[in-house]
């Protein structure tokens, strides 16, 4: 049980830092265009583009992400094979997991990570909040 309660607690971080890249991006769009000053802050913005360049990387790379692998290893400790178990498991892959040619991925991650570098251009981090 153990090995499934762990293998479901890392799919979440996953999911988790899928929507930090995501709604990263758009909280710096919308939030320069109302003058949210926190958006800009330094910290979050570095955050914010060094996650999306490991996920660009690993995409060029091939590498599979280390998050996924971790998963699967708990899944196989705990006895499971594929993608069937507990309601949290189930829709959380649902949403993550989807099938397409890696040329698909690599362009994607790509065009978005060129997204949030033309961010940096056009909304600069601050140090501190204006």
């Amino acid at each position: 049980m153990i090995w499934q309660w762990l293998a479901d607690a890392v799919l979440t971080v996953h999911v988790g830092i899928v929507l930090f890249v995501v709604l990263g991006l758009v909280l710096v769009l919308v939030g320069n265009r109302l003058a949210w000053p926190w958006v800009n802050v330094l910290w979050f913005r570095v955050a914010h583009l060094a996650a999306i360049a490991v996920v660009v990387a690993q995409a060029w790379l091939g590498v599979i992400c280390p998050l996924t692998t971790l998963e699967a290893w708990l899944r196989r400790q705990a006895g499971q094979s594929g993608y069937e178990g507990s309601f949290i498991e189930y829709w959380l892959q649902q949403v993550l997991y989807y099938d397409a040619p890696a040329w698909v991925f690599i362009a994607l991650y790509t065009g978005f990570g060129l997204l949030v570098v033309v961010s940096w251009w056009c909304f600069p981090p601050r140090r501190r909040p204006r």
